[in-house]
């Protein structure tokens, strides 16, 4: 099976988002644009939640009290679904479609992106496309034996002990970047454990694969050719990650 054709029955992933960040026009008000948005999409997601951004500004002069001040604008609108497991961003730098598990395949979901990225064209008049982002959330339950485990059975990268007969492994974070030679697109992994639940230890798992470049904001094909070249390395990465024994877990 192919990198792009890669599914499991029951995939851990428990947020998936694909970020189009876009160069707005200057006049680009988004509060002016919560009521056409409302109008747009509440038909499909009923749900609306407006998140803001703060910004405190403090400037200093020579024998004078610094002055203080404070903006605050509207970041995002989102738009969730009434079971509030999808929703739609209409963002300051450009369009967000989020998914939450449980999660099928992005083939399921790709004509819906296309149809709301199309009305956030019409609505905003984005410049330019300027990148396009997937981020893939996972959480992996891992089977523990009187609250152990062992790592190298399910990770084929992870962290590694200095002292393995004197000290024992209570968590840890590891990060890497990544660039892929043949494409230019870029990859952030954060793999991390939580706290562990009734004999199992979960792993978060989190992919986040970027492709930079400029395009026309109709040009639907350009930004699906870059979404399923991202989804590629995303499934590269994830299935280079675990081991067998673990992918099974998913079966």
């Amino acid at each position: 099976m192919s990198d792009s054709e890669f599914k499991l029955p029951n995939a851990p992933i428990v947020e998936a988002v694909l970020d189009i960040g876009c160069d707005m026009p200057p006049a680009f008000d988004l509060t002016a644009l919560e009521g056409p948005s409302r109008d747009l999409f509440l038909d499909r997601y009923p749900k609306l939640r407006t998140q803001f951004i703060q910004e405190t500004k403090i400037e200093t002069q020579p024998d004078a009290k610094p002055q203080m001040s404070v903006r605050r604008g509207i970041q995002a609108l989102h738009f969730l679904h009434a079971d509030e497991k999808q929703l739609v961003q209409v963002r300051a730098q450009g369009f967000s479609f989020n998914r939450l598990a449980p999660y099928t395949s992005l083939d399921d979901y790709l004509p819906e992106i296309e149809r709301t990225w199309h009305l956030f064209v019409g609505l905003a008049s984005p410049a330019q496309i300027r990148l396009v982002q997937l981020r893939y959330i996972n959480r992996i339950l891992l089977p523990t034996v009187a609250g152990l485990v062992q790592l190298d059975d399910y990770l084929k990268i992870g962290p590694r002990l200095p002292d393995e007969e004197k000290l024992t492994l209570v968590g840890f974070l590891n990060q890497q970047a990544l660039a892929e030679a043949d494409t230019g697109n870029q990859a952030n992994i954060v793999l991390t454990a939580q706290p562990e639940e009734s004999d199992r230890l979960p792993i978060i798992l989190d992919i986040r694969v970027v492709s930079a470049g400029t395009a026309e904001p109709a040009d639907w094909p350009w930004i699906l050719a870059k979404i399923r070249s991202l989804r590629a390395l995303k499934n590269r990465i994830f299935r280079s990650t675990l081991t067998e024994r673990c992918v099974n877990l998913f079966q």
